[in-house]
């Protein structure tokens, strides 16, 4: 379906080309790529959305991975996480696509309309749709249900509260990608980066607060 004549992607997030910059670049603007880990994806079908808000009828996006395993970084700046990235391939994205779950249109967007999840407990995430259920299922074990001061809380401590790659059951190599959500609750878009066939190189999530790019307070 065509897209409205006045929606574009890029009017909804003016950081999209960070993926072009250079290292020097990067550092210029005072952006900081931390790496976190590989995310199990088994079925390729992925939920980016604030896992301490989130249950079982969550949907996953519409667009499918090959299922794998796949690097996790952040995007940090002004002393928050800006935006989480899972790379699928190496390489810069040739354009870009609203990521989106069943029932959303984007062909129904106006000018700087976007689709987000919400988040009201400071968190983000990425992980395969089996990973909620088993989340889910932990979290119903646990004496008082919160999930957070229970069991997140020490996983996170170690790195200052930013992010964790939570194993909802040990030994299971399942997994979830967790991080902090940028300046806390809200509604955050997340976007394909995609190759010239199509194919996605990237999933990322914007937390707004780069502005063009640019990680610096003053430009």
């Amino acid at each position: 379906m065509a897209l409205a004549a006045d929606w574009d992607v890029s009017k909804v997030s003016s950081n999209l080309g960070v993926f072009a910059l250079s290292d020097a670049e990067m550092a210029e603007r005072q952006i900081t790529v931390t790496p976190i880990g590989e995310l199990d994806l088994p079925t390729g079908e992925i939920i980016a959305c604030d896992p301490l808000v989130s249950d079982i009828e969550t949907p996953a996006l519409s667009r499918k991975v090959e299922p794998g395993r796949y690097p996790v970084s952040l995007l940090e700046a002004r002393g928050r996480v800006a935006a989480a990235v899972l790379r699928f391939s190496p390489g810069a994205p040739v354009r870009w696509e609203l990521a989106t779950v069943p029932g959303e249109d984007v062909a129904a967007l106006k000018g700087d309309e976007v689709y987000g999840y919400p988040v009201d407990a400071g968190l983000g995430s990425f992980m395969d749709k089996t990973a909620i259920v088993l989340m889910s299922d932990e979290q119903d074990k646990l004496k008082y249900g919160d999930y957070y001061g229970e069991v997140l809380a020490a996983e996170f401590a170690p790195n200052q509260d930013r992010f964790v790659l939570h194993h909802p059951v040990a030994g299971n190599p399942l997994n979830i990608a967790m991080f902090g959500s940028g300046w806390g609750d809200g509604s955050y878009p997340s976007f394909w980066g995609l190759d010239a066939g199509g194919e996605p190189l990237l999933l990322m999530t914007d937390f707004g607060v780069l502005e063009n790019a640019d990680g610096r307070e003053t430009r």
